[in-house]
This record gives C-alpha cells, sequence and structure tokens, in this order.
C-alpha cells in the first residue's frame, strides 16, 4: 500500500521555488530554511510513521510566530500546498506534504505556568512530554495524551483522551485559549471573549481553520496517582475482557482505566488492564479488588508521579516502525466481541501490534456532544487496531490483517470514530469522526478559510462559492 500522496496545481505538476526566492525567504526567518538535500531537511521531513515518505519543497523550521506568518504567505503568494509538523505523531502523516512547503513547529517550546491561576500558556511545538516538565514542577497538570513524545497540539485539537479524562475531562475541555495564524498570515486569539467561534472550533476540529501558535490550558492539582497494570494468563483472557466491562462501567471519576490484547512469543493472548487512580488512595485498594480477584500472573499497580506514568508507554512506540491504524468506538463488550478480538489477536502477524480500549467517561463524558467540536461522549471506550512493524517487506500482511479484525468488528462498533486515530480514510470517516457538528464546522471553515488553503489535515471542506 502506498500512502504517498502528490500535490498538484490547477495548471500541472507543482514547481519548487528558486534558489533565490528561497533565499530571500530565509533572510527574513529565525529559523532555518530547509530545502532537498540540505543538512537536517531528511530529519526534519520524518514522523514517527516510517510509512510516510514524502518530500516538501522546502521546511520552515519555525522558531517565532512571525516564521509562521512568513510560511504562510510564501505558500499562499507561490500557489504552494502548506503543512504543519507539531510533533510528528499523527498516524496519517498530515505532518508531511509532497512538493509544498512543511512548517516544523517543534522549536517552538517556550512556555510559562502560572501556578496561582493554574493556567500555562505554551507553544505548540512542544511534546507531552515537554508539558509534563513545567506544570510537574508545581504539581500541577494538563489532560492529555497517553504516550508522552505526542504532540500537544495534535492531540489537543483533536481532543485529547488520556488518563484524567474522567476526572478532568479532554485535553480540548481545558484548551482556555489559542493564538493563531490564519489562513492570510493574521495572527488572533480564539478565547471566550474574542472569537468564540473559532474556540468552539478548535476544540476537536484540528487543524482545519489555522495554525494554533500558542494555547493556554487549565491545569489541576496532580502529582502522585496510583497507576500500573495487571496482566493475565492467556486462559483468562477472555474472562479479563469481561471483568474489564464491568469494573470499568462502574468506575468513579477519579479511577480512569484502558485494556489491551497482545500476543506473545508462543502465539498466545494477553490481556492488560491499566489504572490511573487519581484520587485519595485510600478507597483506590478497595476499588481494584475486582481486577486482583481474578488472579493476574503480574501486579504492577503501585503509586507513581503522574509524569512517570505519562511516560510509562512510550517504549511501545519506537521509532522507524511502520504503522497502520483502524480505530473506532465501542459502547459496549458482549461476549461476541470478546471471541472476535482473541481470535483475531492470536493470528497478529507483528508481535509489537496490538488492541488497545481505552475508556471515556466521567468529568469527560458528560459534556453536552455539541459544546465542543469534539462530538463524542458518554460512557464509551476507543478502539484502536495499532499495527506497527520494522520491515517495509512486512506491510501487506500487517494492513491485511487490521483490515481482517476492523471489518469483523463492525457489528459491534457504535458511529463515529476519534479523529486523532484516523488515518488517510477518505470524506466519509472524516464526517464521522465529527457527527453532529459536521455543519457547523463546514460553516467555520467557509468563515476562515474559505479557499481550503489548510486542507493536509482530516479536511473538513468549506462551501464552495
Amino acid at each position: 500500500m502506498n500512502l504517498k500522496t502528490s500535490d498538484e496545481s490547477p495548471l500541472g505538476r507543482l514547481e519548487a521555488p528558486s534558489d533565490t526566492l528561497v533565499r530571500q525567504l530565509a533572510a527574513r526567518l529565525k529559523g532555518p530554511a530547509l530545502t532537498p538535500g540540505t543538512s537536517g531537511y531528511d530529519t526534519a521531513r520524518r514522523v514517527f510513521n516510517a510509512m510516510i515518505d514524502r518530500h516538501p519543497a522546502l521546511i520552515i523550521r519555525c522558531a517565532s510566530v512571525e516564521d509562521v506568518v512568513e510560511g504562510v504567505g510564501f505558500a499562499r503568494t507561490h500557489g504552494l500546498p502548506l503543512s504543519v509538523k507539531g510533533g510528528g505523531h499523527s498516524v496519517a502523516g498530515n505532518a508531511v506534504c509532497d512538493g509544498g512547503v512543511m512548517l516544523d513547529l517543534s522549536p517552538m517550546k517556550g512556555g510559562a505556568v502560572d501556578p496561582a491561576r493554574r493556567v500555562a500558556t505554551v507553544q505548540t511545538g512542544m511534546t507531552l512530554a515537554d508539558l509534563d516538565r513545567q506544570t510537574q514542577a508545581f504539581g500541577l497538570a494538563a489532560p492529555t495524551g497517553v504516550v508522552s513524545v505526542t504532540g500537544l497540539s495534535g492531540l489537543a485539537l483533536g481532543g485529547g483522551l488520556g488518563w484524567l479524562n474522567g476526572k478532568h475531562g479532554l485535553t480540548c475541555d481545558n484548551l482556555l485559549s489559542a493564538e493563531v495564524v490564519t489562513a492570510t498570515g493574521e495572527v488572533i486569539t480564539a478565547s471566550a471573549e474574542e472569537n468564540q467561534d473559532l474556540l468552539w472550533g478548535l476544540r476537536g476540529g484540528g487543524g482545519n481553520f489555522g495554525i494554533a501558535t500558542a494555547l493556554t490550558l487549565q491545569l489541576h492539582p496532580v502529582d502522585q496517582v496510583l497507576a500500573g497494570g495487571v496482566t493475565y494468563p492467556a486462559r483468562k483472557a477472555r474472562a479479563a475482557l469481561r471483568l474489564y466491562h464491568e469494573f470499568a462501567s462502574t468506575c468513579p471519576d477519579e479511577l480512569t482505566t484502558a485494556a489491551s490484547l497482545s500476543r506473545t512469543a508462543d502465539g498466545e493472548v494477553a490481556v492488560s488492564i491499566a489504572v490511573c487512580h487519581a484520587g485519595p488512595f485510600a478507597q483506590a485498594d478497595r476499588l481494584l479488588e475486582p481486577l486482583r480477584a481474578l488472579g493476574p500472573e503480574s501486579d504492577a499497580i503501585q503509586p507513581v508521579s503522574y509524569q512517570a506514568l505519562q511516560q510509562a508507554s512510550d517504549a511501545g512506540f519506537p521509532p522507524g516502525q511502520q504503522h497502520y491504524w483502524k480505530a473506532s468506538w465501542l459502547t459496549d463488550l458482549d461476549d461476541e466481541a470478546v471471541d472476535v478480538m482473541v481470535d483475531l489477536v492470536a493470528r497478529m502477524p507483528s508481535a509489537t501490534s496490538g488492541v488497545g480500549l481505552q475508556q471515556l467517561h466521567g468529568a469527560a463524558g458528560r459534556v453536552d456532544p455539541t459544546a465542543t467540536a469534539y462530538p463524542h461522549r458518554n460512557n464509551r471506550y476507543d478502539c484502536l487496531i495499532l499495527s506497527q512493524w520494522p520491515d517495509q517487506a512486512e506491510s501487506a500482511q500487517n494492513i491485511a490483517w487490521t483490515r481482517e479484525l476492523f471489518d469483523a468488528m463492525q457489528p459491534f462498533f457504535a458511529p463515529g470514530v476519534y479523529v486523532n486515530n484516523l488515518g488517510q480514510e477518505g470524506e466519509l470517516r472524516v464526517k464521522q469522526a465529527y457527527g453532529p457538528n459536521y455543519d457547523r464546522l463546514v460553516a467555520l471553515k467557509t468563515r476562515y478559510d474559505p479557499t481550503n488553503f489548510f486542507r493536509h489535515n482530516h479536511n473538513v471542506q468549506p462551501r464552495a462559492a
């Protein structure tokens, strides 16, 4: 399967900007401008999914908001596609375009924490680890994702499902304001006081409306948590998944969970249940007793710093892997669905792949589906079939297995998909990602980006003029 895409202008194949134009632009930038063959170009164009192999005509390693404005103006003036890289963690690889201008925001990692107001204002080149380092110094945290090398901005603008969602909501629910560069190069603020419609759209609508260069996030007191996982042997895999659904359905807000299925070296299926209890520990042992009563073969649940928990899954995403994901929502987990997952995971071709069930509940689930652009509320699981493998020659069999499991799970899936797990799957899946909010997003796109300049994303297309 070839995930490489090409961009063409209405007049035919794109032409790279001349050396003279690039030199003139570079003289106005604080960060470097990289072209094919220059030092750092190949490193900058790489993202975590090694299946993505695209070649921008120009990469601007932005050092400031002014660099972003210059890059937007250059691409617009010369009719070039534009893509934006924050953390480069999206499986779809939207950060990298072919033949156009790529704005790499990763050098922009400045930020400030106001512990009295419990807010952080940070630039959008940060990863989750960068944010945690700043906020945990004050015993504070913003709800984010579960892998610390993830880019903060992409996660936040697509929703942000993680360990604190039960108690404090999604990342987008905690987005107070954003600095945004528009398609015309204007720098504006979206907040409760100005451009409120844009703030609504940024809370889940991704990069469709502009380039977010700074985010202001609500923080919460989070220091130590009771977290980790229990793993069950293969003979208890089905029982563990049935227990997980019963257990997760009754969790208080303070306790958020995730289950995962993996394949052992001998082809058996192991089920793990991970937890994060972000409340007083006194009641935690009683809450966790059902997980221990089933008799796990390992129990690693213990008090840890929130920062350590955020980094605990990083080793499961080694660099240079080929990635192909399929995802949807589950609101129930009956015996038939359990059988399908266990049977298919036993035949999973790559031992580094897996299936995850990440819980959304509590504070995140109680938000009205139309209150933010992110619509998927109420108790549910993000069911992610996460396939990864090291050798490109193994792509066909891994992709085929992923699709087989996804197709087999169709009778059990609820409508929609979490946009942050979405690959290049077409317009219908984008509409499913936004559900009842899609038409409002189209209207917002038409207002802020009527020419669809920002189209290297899970694209909401503006109405035709």
